[in-house]
């Protein structure tokens, strides 16, 4: 990563990135082209699960493994360049974190590890419960985990970059803060939160 005061390595603050992104982009090779499709996914144990259908392109593309990037993005404010006290443009940005994880993208075929992949997703779409377990031997869920497509992403490489104002001196993310509360527009809270969260990596 070229700016290393936005790398972030700790393996929770991963997680938590994670648990909070809805999907993430996977990007594969097609007919020997890029391909890149959007997926929901949950993130465990150091994997990143997905369903889908088991024909189509993006099947094909997988096979029963293939290499793969897989990037997650969540978006903060944007930052306008007034918010510098200057007429010029080039202060205007938007703070976010980004995951990337480079590794392999893997069919599921045993019933029990697909039942676990579906188990991950129920459990990040739907925390609150309300459904029976997926059980490999339910016979509710036996036809379902046969035709539905399983795929977990194992990778080799994880990196978390977070542009939170962290290349700032404390006095200019200080008024950048107090700007952000004055707006009080919808992501301005969570992006306060977060420019806290990461300060010290950049005192």
């Amino acid at each position: 990563m070229r700016r290393s005061e936005f790398e972030v390595s700790d393996p929770q603050v991963i997680e938590s990135v994670l648990m909070e992104c809805e999907y993430g982009v996977l990007s594969l090779i097609s007919d020997n082209e890029p391909y890149g499709v959007a997926v929901n996914f949950a993130y465990r144990d150091g994997k990143f699960y997905f369903h889908g259908s088991l024909e189509g392109r993006k099947a094909e593309a997988i096979g029963e493994r293939a290499k793969c990037s897989f990037v997650v993005v969540k978006p903060y404010a944007y930052i306008p360049s007034y918010f510098s006290d200057t007429r010029s443009a080039c202060p205007a940005t938007q703070y976010f974190a980004s995951v990337i994880a480079r590794g392999e993208v893997v069919r599921l075929d045993d019933p029990v590890q697909k039942a676990f992949g579906l188990t991950a997703l129920m459990e990040k779409m739907q925390p609150e419960g309300g459904y029976e377990p997926i059980d490999a031997t339910n016979l509710i869920y036996m036809k379902m985990i046969e035709k539905t497509g399983v795929y977990v992403i194992e990778s080799n490489s994880i990196t978390l970059k977070v542009k939170a104002g962290q290349n700032l001196s404390q006095e200019r993310q200080i008024s950048l803060i107090s700007r952000l509360e004055e707006r009080g527009a919808s992501a301005d809270s969570a992006t306060i939160q977060m420019m806290s969260r990461f300060q010290k990596q950049g005192e």
